[in-house]
């Protein structure tokens, strides 16, 4: 207990004054002694509790969280190990009251327990257990027990709860009157109470597209009802739009619903094309002069380039002008100025490139091809009049046989 004479009570007693010799004692001297011996009693008291309490304890975290999918590990320590203890066992019990792990420090091979967990190398008196993928039903509170020799088990308490993190398949493109789909993920259906697509539409204004809740059907906003849905799944939701339009382009949320979580969500943007339908078409300027023009109407816009082959006898490099129009396409065109006997002589061609295109568009505009096809249709049609021609020849030469 240590040395009585230090203790705050006593030292109060010896300031009480001296009495001078054959003087009695006053009464508030006599009260003032019996309190503070009491006190000093109950101080001594307590100070031999504390002494017997303070003794090997187990110290582990009281609230954890993991996320679903992710390993995790539960850890807890025996501090305070007294002289003469010893650590002869270590167990997990999960939140079903069953052993999760349990183990003997010294030895390695007697590790016992579920094929979900396993053991962590764990130094001196602490203990680490991994959970190898955790799901929904890991959630609850875990009592890790370290039987101490001679004086008992020591047990600690640890409460995990399962969070989840949504995912998204990412931003996507697709083409005006098409599908387009957007989709997201999360992994613990069993909190989720409803999930809900909205589309952004402002930095704080947000519309809602469809939702699914739980023991509903899949709902359709109006705006919506003719070409968007929602798959009825509180884990993998996918929103699907058929026809998409310029108009759905934007950034659309996927929110999770869940008790006692909150609310979960993540984003992904959609992005529309308009594929281009390029056409060309050329007019004479002046004597031996052609401006042959190359238009596409696209979205975002097209780049148009022009291939001419053979010797470039092209009247300056061609120009090229972008117009915006009111559905949200733009309008390209480019503009070549030739001479008029190119188109005899070589291919020229148009090529449009767009971001929805593997390749490029190519579109002639020339002769070079006619001139060709013009030579094939002419000997085709003396080919033709020579067989009519022998025909005839044949069929009168039968006729005189016959007269014969």
């Amino acid at each position: 207990m240590g040395r009585l004479n230090s203790l705050p009570c006593l030292e109060q007693e010896a300031r009480i004054p001296p009495l001078l010799f054959g003087e009695r004692e006053p009464s508030w001297v006599v009260k003032m002694l019996k309190v503070t011996l009491a006190r000093c009693l109950q101080l001594c008291v307590s100070a031999v509790l504390v002494s017997r309490l303070e003794g090997s304890r187990v110290s582990a975290p009281a609230k954890v969280e993991a996320v679903v999918g992710k390993p995790f590990t539960l850890t807890c320590m025996l501090v305070k190990k007294g002289p003469g203890e010893s650590l002869s066992q270590v167990r997990w019990v999960d939140p079903q009251n069953q052993t999760l792990i349990s183990y003997v420090p010294v030895n390695v091979d007697s590790v016992s327990g579920q094929q979900h967990v396993e053991m962590v190398s764990s130094p001196g008196d602490s203990s680490h257990v991994s959970i190898k993928r955790v799901s929904y039903r890991d959630e609850g509170c875990y009592t890790c027990i370290f039987d101490v020799y001679p004086s008992g088990s020591k047990e600690g308490i640890t409460c995990l709860t399962v969070t989840g993190v949504v995912t998204h398949g990412g931003n996507k493109t697709a083409v005006s009157g098409k599908l387009a789909t957007l989709d997201c993920h999360f992994g613990l259906p069993e909190k989720v109470q409803q999930v809900l697509w909205r589309r952004r539409l402002a930095p704080s204004e947000w519309r809602d597209v469809a939702s699914f809740a739980r023991d509903a059907e899949p709902e359709t906003k109006e705006e919506y009802q003719d070409r968007a849905m929602i798959s009825d799944s509180l884990s993998h939701s996918e929103l699907a739009l058929r026809p998409v339009r310029v108009e759905d382009e934007g950034c659309y949320a996927c929110e999770f619903h869940t008790y006692p979580d909150g609310t979960k969500s993540s984003t992904a943007c959609l992005t529309v094309y308009v594929l281009p339908k390029p056409q060309v078409s050329y007019k004479s300027t002046s004597p031996g002069v052609i401006e042959a023009n190359c238009t596409a109407v696209s979205r975002p816009a097209s780049e148009i380039v022009w291939n001419v082959e053979g010797n470039n006898r092209t009247m300056g490099a061609p120009v090229t002008t972008a117009q915006p129009l009111d559905d949200g396409t733009t309008l390209v065109i480019s503009t070549l100025v030739v001479q008029s006997g190119l188109l005899k002589d070589v291919s020229v061609k148009c090529l449009v490139h767009h971001k929805g295109l593997e390749s490029a568009i190519a579109v002639s505009m020339n002769t070079k091809i006619g001139t060709a096809l013009t030579i094939l249709i002419s000997v085709t049609t003396v080919a033709f009049l020579l067989v009519l021609s022998l025909c005839f020849c044949l069929w009168k030469c039968f006729l005189r046989k016959e007269v014969d």
